[in-house]
């Protein structure tokens, strides 16, 4: 029997839920699915320019595991760009840093401190959120 797999701690959700390839008319390819983790792992390696040893460490993951997840996303947006296909971020096997709210008016992504009693949208000051599920 396999081990469990072990939860995957990403800082904050990615702040698109797709891209799509402009001035394609042909939309009957099937979309890339990006995890979350593997859009952490792009951000981490690529953006914020992390060795993999940190970011492994601020995931909770081995360097190696780490490695396989980043490798996997690189692919997955390779795929996309040479086949023109739609990249869809999908949950996967992630865990929040911190509870995330989304905003129903502005969209706008957030969390609440605990210093913080009201539930509002730090943009428009909407008290119509939700959270984010994990």
């Amino acid at each position: 029997m396999p081990r469990r797999r072990r939860l995957r701690r990403i800082v904050a959700p990615p702040g698109f839920k797709g891209y799509r390839p402009y001035g394609n008319r042909n939309r009957a390819k099937e979309a890339v699915e990006l995890l979350y983790e593997e859009y952490e792992a792009i951000k981490l390696a690529d953006y914020d320019l992390m060795n993999h040893k940190e970011a492994s460490e601020l995931m909770g993951i081995s360097r190696p595991t780490f490695a396989r997840v980043y490798e996997s996303a690189r692919r997955k947006i390779a795929l996309a760009l040479v086949e023109v296909k739609e990249i869809k971020t999908v949950f996967g096997n992630a865990i929040f840093d911190k509870s995330w709210f989304l905003c129903i008016n502005c969209h706008a992504r957030f969390t609440i401190p605990p210093t913080h009693y009201k539930h509002v949208c730090p943009m428009c000051r909407s008290n119509n959120i939700e959270p984010i599920k994990q």
